[in-house]
């Protein structure tokens, strides 16, 4: 039996500029990204008169969750600097939102993309590791997923 699983290898992340046509760039030195986390509330509108008893559900507000990434972090790089526009260092202390973009490795190179806030940058310097660092967007409205 084959599959029709894909290798995630050359899965990209890339930060807009807000222009109009935007134009992205692709955030350096990604060694992992996960999410959009999307979930949905869960209202309840069980009534007295229902057949069984068994709660009954609709769904409520969308929320696109977050993305979590790792990188190799280069304090210099532009994507990374807290001394560039669109670094992820500086568009979370200037509290910026901008338009993300994940690139996944399929054929039809599908893009999700999101407008998004960075709510953690956190560093890390093992002396038996790179430099490295984790981050997180928190999706902030609806995203494009094609």
């Amino acid at each position: 039996m084959s599959t029709l699983a894909i290798s995630a290898f050359q899965t990209y992340l890339k930060v807009g500029d807000g222009e109009s046509p935007e134009v992205y760039t692709t955030i350096a030195e990604l060694r992992n990204v996960s999410g959009p986390s999307i979930s949905a509330d869960a209202l309840d509108v069980t009534v007295h008169n229902t057949a069984t008893p068994w709660r009954k559900f609709i769904s409520g507000l969308l929320d696109g969750g977050e993305v979590s990434l790792d990188i190799n972090f280069v304090p210099t790089n532009a994507t990374h600097t807290a001394a560039t526009a669109g670094g992820l260092v500086k568009t979370m202390t200037d509290r910026s939102e901008l338009n993300y973009k994940i690139v996944f490795p399929d054929t039809g190179t599908t893009e999700w993309i999101f407008p998004g806030i960075i709510t953690a940058f956190e560093p890390s310097s093992d002396p038996a590791d790179v430099l490295q660092a984790s981050v997180t967007i928190k999706v902030s409205g609806p995203p494009t997923l094609a």
